[in-house]
């Protein structure tokens, strides 16, 4: 089992020690949010808690991943970074391409890229683009990413997205993973189809189960069924060794801890060395024996 540390929302100059103490401790990953603006109105919810409320999320500080990474690498020598997850449906599929490709030879290949539609129609409004082919311009968006950054010509002719042929250098000498977020059923085929794994975002557990289950028949299907396929898992089980020996029967591969409820309205303001001590405590209890 790998172990990927998430600190959420908390003030940007902590982000480097933290990473630096998460490498030390053993943690695999270090869990890189995406946000691109906050609106001043809105009547969509949040998917992902119980009430739907967004509030908490009014003045976070979420740094741009494309810019954070490269600094926290550039602290780190093992330390991977998982995306969680840039709004791949709102961003120009060419630029991201290049964009990965560039963080992943510069942190040497330690990207580890997840994506997702953005739940927020005015995302789509603030970039210019349609709300409502969201779905078929994600997939077509993970087709791109993967080509380009694959090395050597491509061209794309879909139905939301059109690439004349091109190339980018350089790309990394191994292929980015592409994991796929998201709890929805084109969440789930999307990733069976196009991602290389798949990332939970928390919830019931036993919605867990019933989605780890659909991946597997999805997986079935697919023309990629017999490639490596990552489950990346947000759950209580993954804060005892018995829970982690559960989520690896079951399947997955990745958990992702924090130690802090991050969907509060205000700031956060647990200190850093708090927030040290306890993915160490963490690490030790759990990390270093699972």
């Amino acid at each position: 089992m790998r172990f990927s540390y998430a600190e959420t929302f908390t003030a940007p100059a902590y982000l480097g020690p933290l990473a630096v103490a998460a490498e030390e401790a053993g943690y695999d990953s270090f869990v890189v949010p995406d946000s691109v603006l906050f609106p001043a109105e809105s009547d969509t919810s949040y998917p992902y808690t119980a009430d739907g409320d967004r509030a908490f999320l009014e003045d976070k500080p979420i740094l741009e991943p494309f810019a954070l990474i490269p600094y926290l690498a550039a602290l780190t020598t093992t330390l991977r970074f998982t995306t969680f997850v840039v709004k791949l449906a709102i961003r120009p599929p060419v630029l991201v391409a290049k964009q990965a490709a560039s963080v992943a030879v510069l942190s040497g290949d330690r990207l580890r890229f997840g994506v997702g539609i953005s739940p927020w129609p005015e995302d789509f409004a603030a970039m210019g683009l349609p709300w409502e082919d969201r779905g078929k311009r994600m997939d077509e968006a993970v087709d791109v990413v993967r080509g380009l950054c694959g090395g050597g010509w491509f061209e794309y002719h879909g139905e939301t997205i059109d690439v004349a042929r091109c190339k980018i250098t350089p790309v990394p000498e191994r292929p980015i993973p592409i994991l796929v977020g998201g709890h929805a059923a084109p969440a789930l085929r999307r990733a069976a189809q196009r991602g290389d794994g798949w990332i939970h975002a928390g919830g019931d557990p036993d919605d867990l189960t019933r989605m780890i289950a659909r991946l597997r028949e999805l997986r079935a299907d697919s023309a990629r069924a017999d490639e490596p396929f990552e489950i990346h898992v947000i759950s209580l089980d993954a804060f005892t060794l018995d829970g982690v020996r559960r989520l690896e029967d079951a399947g997955v591969t990745d958990v992702i801890v924090g130690f802090r409820w991050p969907y509060t309205v205000g700031p956060d303001t647990q200190p850093l060395d708090e927030k040290l001590d306890a993915l160490r405590r963490f690490a030790d209890a759990v990390v270093t024996r699972a």
